[in-house]
C-alpha cells in the first residue's frame, strides 16, 4: 500500500504534501534532528490528512491534485474545520 499524507505545522501555519509507503516512519523523519530538507524549518509536523493507494502511481497522481490550487484549497478546508 502507498499513502498520500498532508503535513502540518502549527507553529509555523505551513503544510507540506508528500506520499509515503511508510507514512508514520515518514512523519518521524520529517521530525528527525538530522532531517536537512525544507520540512526541518518548521518542525514539528503532525498528519492532518491521509489516503491510502494499491499503487504507487495512485499515490504520486493524488499528491500533484492536493498541491494544485483546488487541493490547496481542500487543504485550507480542513485545517478550518
Amino acid at each position: 500500500m502507498y499513502y498520500t499524507y498532508v503535513l502540518y505545522s502549527e507553529d509555523y501555519n505551513k503544510i507540506y504534501v508528500g506520499y509515503s509507503a511508510n507514512p508514520n516512519q515518514r512523519l518521524e523523519i520529517h521530525n528527525s534532528k538530522e532531517n536537512t530538507g525544507w520540512t526541518r524549518s518548521f518542525q514539528p509536523w503532525k498528519i492532518i490528512h491521509l489516503e491510502e493507494f494499491t499503487t504507487k502511481s495512485e499515490a504520486l497522481k493524488r499528491e500533484k491534485q492536493l498541491k494544485s490550487s483546488r487541493g490547496r484549497a481542500f487543504i485550507h478546508n480542513l485545517l478550518s474545520t
